[in-house]
């Protein structure tokens, strides 16, 4: 089996660990020629600047600790198998228009993010908050005009129809939930293959369903393109849930939604991260918080690991990799 000359992994124990337990990471280390490994954690730029260009490899194995890379790259370098998602805190648009070979986690990881986004539908819809709230603070208990709610067969809308989105639908399905999707992608084949209804704008979206899941890339067009306005077009009851990017809505406006209590939110993801502790969506009854921990939980990053290892055995091979970066992916991912 042909093989890359060297392959250098910029990963911290703790990434390995996680992403490429055994027998994954000794597999890693028999791909290549020349293999070897550097722990990023203490490195500053300019020192892993310098430790690459010595290094000099073919193939570059990258997990969220690796520093970003040169404007100039070393000329033997090839390939960059990034073992987690957005790109664009390494690599710049230049390096994808100059040749670089780029690959991510793919779609590896989005069956987590959806359940994510699942459990944020349903703590909502139970007020799953609102009771923690009130039985470990207050000693609270039910009472007989006690109302919760259900999702079977609720209205659930999207807002984008990457795989994240496409896994939800999956995971609705039990549900028996309509579900209309608002994208530049949703076209009539779309509709067809996922049993979704294409929404006509985010006006159409957020006020002809019951729950509206936030799961739009991060790009100059969607910043800030879900306003107050239209949070307040989701009827009463309904739901907002986001464990897409916080910075598509605008932050000010959901606070002031959030607190009337009109609504259930469930926020995964924040304009600001960490979220201020002085955030006006903290201690809401009728708002579940997590902090940005959609995907993939710590048990399931060998799947982003076993996908990187199958991208680095098709670059061995000279076969086609999977979700490969192009400048067309990096202009418009988060």
């Amino acid at each position: 089996m042909p093989r890359p000359t060297s392959l250098l992994a910029i990963l911290s124990p703790q990434e390995i660990a996680e992403f490429l337990p055994e027998p994954l990471w000794g597999r890693v280390g028999g791909l290549a020629g020349r293999f070897a490994q550097v722990d990023p954690s203490d490195l500053t730029v300019a020192e892993f600047h310098r430790q690459l260009a010595t290094a000099n490899p073919e193939v570059l194995l990258t997990c969220w600790k690796t520093p970003p890379l040169p404007d100039q790259l070393p000329p033997n370098l090839r390939y960059v198998c990034y073992l987690a998602g957005s790109v664009k805190k390494l690599i710049t648009r230049e390096h994808l228009a100059a040749g670089l070979l780029v690959s991510n986690w793919g779609g590896s990881i989005s069956r987590i993010v959806a359940e994510w986004a699942l459990f944020h539908i349903l703590s909502s819809l139970r007020r799953a908050t609102h009771w923690t709230l009130i039985m470990h603070r207050e000693g609270g208990w039910k009472s007989g005009d006690t109302e919760t709610a259900s999702l079977f067969g609720r209205r659930v809308g999207l807002h984008g129809f990457g795989l994240v989105s496409r896994e939800l639908i999956k995971l609705l399905v039990p549900f028996g939930c309509p579900v209309a999707v608002f994208a530049p992608d949703v076209d009539a084949a779309a509709e067809a293959r996922y049993g979704i209804r294409r929404a006509t704008s985010l006006d159409d979206l957020f006020s002809s369903n019951d729950v509206i899941v936030e799961l739009a890339p991060l790009i100059p067009a969607t910043t800030g393109s879900v306003t107050e306005r239209h949070l307040r077009l989701i009827p009463p009851g309904g739901v907002f849930v986001n464990v897409g990017r916080g910075a598509v809505v605008d932050e000010a406006g959901l606070v002031r939604v959030a607190q009337e209590g009109r609504i259930g939110m469930g926020l995964d993801v924040f304009t600001v991260e960490p979220l201020p502790i002085d955030s006006g969506l903290r201690g809401l009854a009728n708002v579940t918080l997590t902090p940005h921990l959609a995907g993939p939980t710590t048990d399931r990053r060998r799947d982003a690991g076993e996908f990187a290892l199958e991208n680095l055995l098709a670059y061995a091979e000279g076969r086609p990799l999977q979700a490969t970066i192009t400048t067309r992916v990096y202009d418009t991912s988060t």
